[in-house]
């Protein structure tokens, strides 16, 4: 059994460089929440040190809330400025020697394309106007795995350690009572029945069936890196190869 463990990077952390060595594909900032074009180069730099896939992390232009703001933006304005963020880090990565092999929507941006057709649609056909052999992370069973599988797009379904999940299979919204994970047993567990039963329990109580092809941890918890050894311990005390490819 292979599972990629990917990590949200270059948004300010302390822990991103300790991080990389326990993941397979990073999820860089392009700016728009976090990050400029220095942090996104280092994350780079260190992303091929450790032989980590690299995945441009597009926004909202919200940096003022993490990129946690709902917007409503013309479809066309999502395009261009997902065409700006993806294809600025795909040229970093490229001046490096290296290859840009993902795009995984952050926060706000990820959460209304999960159930918003025309958004999922800008998001893809910027994807594939970058490069159509990009791989679309998006939340399991989401609108936006659909647009994309539709536009003709590789995809990749993607779960969460360390968030609680609705009886319909969105995440729990932040705030809300559930939406983070706080025990790192229970996460553990979580991520396992996901992976390996490919099912997970929402916060009622209701068994979701799921594909999970790509777990996150975020690395901005107060935690994470020590979140991280545990996950990818438990990946190999079950025999699950942790892989970006």
């Amino acid at each position: 059994m292979k599972i990629d463990f990917n990590a949200d990077l270059g948004e300010g952390c302390a822990s991103d460089r300790a991080l990389l060595q326990l993941v397979s594909s990073a999820n860089i900032a392009c700016g728009f929440h976090a990050g400029d074009a220095a942090t996104m180069l280092q994350s780079v730099r260190w992303a091929q040190e450790f032989g980590v896939a690299i995945g441009a992390h597009p926004s909202f232009p919200d940096r003022e809330n993490f990129g946690r703001t709902a917007m409503q933006l013309p479809a066309e304005t999502v395009y261009a400025q997902v065409v700006y963020q993806v294809g600025a880090l795909k040229a970093l990565a490229e001046s490096e020697g290296a290859k840009l092999v993902h795009v995984k929507p952050h926060g706000m941006l990820y959460n209304q394309s999960a159930r918003d057709p025309l958004l999922a649609d800008a998001i893809a056909r910027a994807v594939k106007a970058v490069d159509a052999g990009l791989i679309l992370v998006g939340l399991a069973n989401s609108v936006s795995i659909e647009v994309a599988k539709r536009v003709g797009l590789k995809t990749r379904q993607e779960v969460f350690a360390d968030r609680g999940y609705q009886a319909d299979g969105a995440l729990v919204p932040r705030g809300q009572p559930g939406a983070m994970i706080d025990s790192e047993d229970r996460a553990i567990a979580q991520t396992l029945a996901m992976v390996q039963q490919g099912r997970v329990q929402s916060v009622d109580g209701q068994w979701v069936p799921l594909q999970a092809e790509s777990v996150c941890l975020h690395g901005d918890g107060e935690h994470a890196l020590n979140f991280a050894r545990r996950l990818h311990q438990a990946f190999a005390s079950e025999n699950i190869t942790v892989t970006g490819q």
